[in-house]
């Protein structure tokens, strides 16, 4: 008989039954991260007595205001330290041992949450008989603020305690799942922009061996970490701004966590970000990859062929741009490269924002995606890449193939709120929606995301770089971009001579 009761390692939990699939929100996977456990490991949560209430969901981790993610319906009207909390949709509690997609959201590794109506897992337990589970994780100052250089032992790992919270919230998926009808030994962790970023970490993260058998990344792979000399600098910016002395960290935790929030706004976007520790982290996931750190973990990697406009769109700096203006965006993002790119690719006609934004999607997110994906198919493991390149209507097209826009046409939820501000309301959008929910479906169960609505997916190889294209039409090109993915690595051989 169903039970919306489910017992796990630490009590017993009610959920509720909406539209036919059982959701538990807001179960503790780790203990408040308060006080002296801030900036440290995540610790096991407490047991509890009785049956403990998860209707509601949790708190989100501390995290900015910020214009972008509100256009994305991010919700952070509640926040709290108190944060390390998953949600799980499920067909049934049973004994079935379906297959587990674990999400990391994404949010510059500043913002987001579990929680987003985006991220509403009912069609994936629905239709694709899967357990899916969302997560917090601890975000900005909070959870990348690597103090080790300066604090010594006590705080060894703390600039990658979010990636240490993700970890804690795999360990609990493999100690708990089964009880929710989920099957521990054939997890996928799927997650976008700074989810996947997180990922490509987590492959060659040492603690997360084993705790996942797949993993899919959108928009995000596995560049995205500072060295320790490079955070300790954004550390030290961040204690002076504080007034907190480098000899009395131990004030740190007696802070409120909106003074260290404001000030976490004083260093650029992405300043906080995955640290190589030399402990929880040894090396740059990268070179952990290239070595077989992750070759028995299937790959499903992606891009959005547009993915910068989402930002030049809100930034300032491109509204009313001349060209002067347009020559200074670009030498302030590539520096002394701008006459190399502007010979390079523009063929010296006048550099644009269109030149800037293809550019910039090609070394934030496709040319890392690209890299990964090579270093994941020479060691023998099998890897699919797609690129979508469905365009939104809204802003009179200039959003074109954004970043985040495939977000809601993977989980299916093209219905929820605000959705129809990024993708406008054209009922063709479902078609493709239909094909990647399937296919994301399909790769979790069986490790390959061929569908009966897809063309032939071959995996990748570095000598045809077979790509699925996602659109209305959706078609398997190999190598494309091809000439602006060679212009761009000729680009960072000169950069390193």
């Amino acid at each position: 008989m169903s039970s919306t009761i489910v017992e796990t390692a630490y009590g017993k939990v009610r959920g509720e039954e909406l539209d036919g699939v059982y959701v538990w929100k807001g179960i503790p996977y780790a203990k408040p991260p308060i006080g002296p456990l801030r900036f440290q490991a995540p610790e096991l949560p407490d047991v509890w007595e009785g049956v403990r209430d998860t209707t509601t969901f949790s708190p989100v981790a501390p995290q900015p205001q910020s214009e972008i993610m509100e256009f994305l319906a991010n919700e952070n009207s509640t926040m709290s330290e108190d944060c390390l909390y998953v949600n799980v949709w499920s067909p049934d509690a049973d004994d079935k041992k379906r297959p587990v997609m674990v999400w990391i959201h994404g949010g510059a590794f500043l913002a987001g949450s579990g929680s987003s109506s985006w991220y509403d897992g009912t069609s994936f337990a629905a239709q694709g008989d899967i357990v899916v589970v969302t997560i917090n994780y601890r975000l900005g100052i909070f959870g990348l603020l690597h103090l080790a250089e300066i604090g010594g032992e006590k705080y060894a790992t703390s600039g990658n305690c979010g990636i240490q919270d993700q970890v804690a919230a795999l360990q609990w998926v493999q100690e708990n799942i089964a009880g929710f009808g989920g099957d521990p030994t054939n997890v996928t962790i799927f997650g976008e922009s700074a989810g996947a970023m997180s990922i490509g970490v987590l492959l060659g993260f040492p603690s997360a061996k084993g705790l996942f058998h797949k993993a899919i990344l959108q928009s995000g792979a596995a560049a995205n970490v500072h060295s320790a000399s490079t955070a300790t600098k954004v550390t030290g910016h961040l204690l002076t701004a504080i007034q907190v002395d480098q000899s009395n960290l131990s004030k740190l935790e007696e802070l409120p966590f909106e003074q260290l929030l404001q000030a976490s706004s004083l260093v650029p976007m992405m300043s906080l970000g995955p640290v190589i520790d030399g402990i929880s982290l040894p090396q740059h996931p990268e070179e952990a990859i290239a070595k077989g750190a992750a070759k028995d973990i299937s790959i499903l990697i992606g891009t959005n062929k547009d993915e910068y406009t989402l930002f030049t769109v809100f930034d300032p700096d491109w509204k009313d741009v001349d060209e002067a203006k347009v020559t200074s965006n670009f030498e302030k993002t590539f520096g002394p490269l701008t006459p190399v790119i502007s010979a390079h690719f523009s063929k010296n006609e006048p550099l644009s924002q269109k030149l800037f934004t293809k550019l910039v999607t090609m070394s934030v997110f496709t040319y890392p995606a690209l890299r990964l994906a090579e270093h994941q198919a020479n060691q023998g493991a099998p890897v699919w890449m797609y690129r979508f390149d469905w365009e939104s209507p809204v802003f009179e097209g200039t959003l074109k193939s954004t970043h985040a826009l495939e977000i809601p046409f993977v989980w299916n939820t093209l219905t929820k709120p605000k959705i129809e501000n990024l993708t406008g309301a054209s009922p063709d959008r479902q078609l493709v929606s239909n094909q990647m929910h399937q296919a994301w479906i399909n790769f979790a169960k069986t490790g390959n995301p061929n569908t009966f609505d897809l063309p032939e997916w071959p995996t990748y190889d570095v000598e045809n770089r077979s790509t699925m294209i996602f659109n209305l039409e959706s078609q398997v090109k190999n190598d494309p971009s091809s000439e602006d993915r060679v212009k761009w690595e000729q680009l960072m051989m000169v950069m390193k001579s």
